[in-house]
């Protein structure tokens, strides 16, 4: 079967442009095909780039209706010739008018191209076999010529909409932890730091446009991360501060006032008593920070592979118990433990111990009721028995809770 689709000229008083003479002259791949709904639907995706509307994905939709496969082919040809009556019953009853103004633009996009018989009207010469010899319309040869391209514009659209609500969610996440990071009653406590952090928020939160691009997000979340970094930063270190005053209230200093020598030879064996006992904590539950760390029975890679979500709220990468302290210091206000159970909890279990456990309730914090409570619940286990940390980030946290329970 050979269809004539050559023809280049319109009928009178049809204009076509330069551009579009000669994609019509041109001879469409004859081995090439692609599924007619598949182009469309990346054409409903990338419409706002070829300069149409729904409207003319409507008549574009009812032209493809007319065509007898499902895959567009030159073999199969590429014409399809219903009247403007046909049409526009099936485009949902459209006025001629309006049709013909969307085919317009459709032909000026280049998606179809006219096909004129010499009077102007639609309609195809057939065999005595009935099979289709030349037909006169519409062609979508266009549409198989530029399917890739059109392919191609709609994955990158997809990605930058799937790209622009992921930063989204990063925001709007950063966001909250910002004003939880405010609303504590450490930083409340602060006036004149808490109403400065809060004005540096709000100056960063305002700029943000109604329709931003993801470029525009990207850096205000940058923003917003570093100030959430600068917040949890301030309440470490009055925590740590805190946390001196407190050791120092409870460990015995020595000093050694001027005596006279006499008394100094009679005290010299005293003296020598004294620099050889330890120094001991008067708290019975304050660990010392040598002891900690031989107490630690857990690595720091096996916390951050089995608990990866605490990444998320670390200002850089974590690589030091410290880092993790940091972040699991944040997450501690996230999860609604007060700040008393977290700081017995160090003293107690140690600051690596504690920074693994927070971490660990944050990745399973799904199956926990009330993460404050869990770990007062941990916190006199280890009162009781062993804790062993490593054995505890490979359990869920309700059968860890039954284990103890049966015991």
């Amino acid at each position: 079967m050979h269809i004539q689709e050559n023809v280049t000229s319109t009928f009178r008083g049809r204009g076509a442009s330069f551009a579009q003479m000669k994609f019509a002259s041109q001879k469409v791949s004859p081995t090439g095909t692609v599924n007619r709904w598949l182009v469309y639907r990346h054409l409903c995706i990338a419409k706002a780039t070829f300069g149409i509307n729904d409207r003319c994905l409507a008549v574009l939709n009812a032209l493809l209706s007319f065509y007898p496969e499902n895959e567009l082919s030159a073999r199969n040809g590429l014409v399809v010739f219903p009247s403007n009556r046909q049409l526009a019953l099936r485009a949902h009853g459209m006025p001629e008018s309006t049709l013909r103004r969307h085919l317009a633009s459709l032909l000026d996009a280049g998606l179809i191209i006219r096909r004129d018989s010499p009077n102007g009207k639609r309609y195809a010469h057939k065999t005595d076999a009935g099979e289709i010899e030349e037909a006169f319309g519409f062609s979508v040869a266009p549409l198989l010529e530029r399917a890739s391209e059109i392919a191609k514009v709609a994955e990158a659209i997809v990605a930058d909409a799937k790209h622009l609500k992921r930063t989204r969610e990063r925001l709007t996440l950063c966001r909250r932890d910002c004003l939880q990071l405010l609303d504590t009653a450490e930083l409340l406590e602060q006036g004149d730091v808490h109403q400065a952090y809060h004005d540096q928020y709000r100056a960063i939160v305002d700029r943000i446009p109604r329709r931003a691009t993801c470029e525009q997000l990207d850096a205000i979340f940058n923003e917003l991360s570093v100030l959430r970094g600068e917040i949890a930063n301030c309440m470490n270190f009055n925590d740590d501060a805190e946390e001196l005053s407190v050791n120092h209230a409870h460990i015995e200093r020595q000093h050694i006032e001027s005596e006279p020598e006499s008394l100094l030879k009679t005290n010299k064996e005293n003296l020598f008593d004294i620099k050889k006992e330890p120094v001991q904590s008067s708290q019975p539950g304050l660990i010392p920070a040598k002891a900690r760390l031989q107490n630690v029975d857990v690595s720091l890679d096996l916390v951050l592979r089995t608990c990866p979500d605490i990444h998320d709220y670390a200002t850089t990468p974590i690589r030091s118990w410290r880092e993790l302290s940091d972040a699991c210091h944040v997450v501690s206000s996230f999860l609604g433990i007060a700040q008393s159970v977290y700081r017995e909890a160090q003293l107690f279990l140690g600051q690596e111990r504690t920074s693994a456990i927070i971490a660990w309730l944050l990745q399973r914090i799904a199956g926990i009721h009330s993460a404050g409570g869990y770990l007062r619940f941990l916190l006199n286990k280890a009162r009781i028995s062993d804790l062993s940390v490593s054995k505890l980030l490979l359990m869920d946290p309700v059968k860890q809770m039954q284990t103890t329970m049966c015991r």
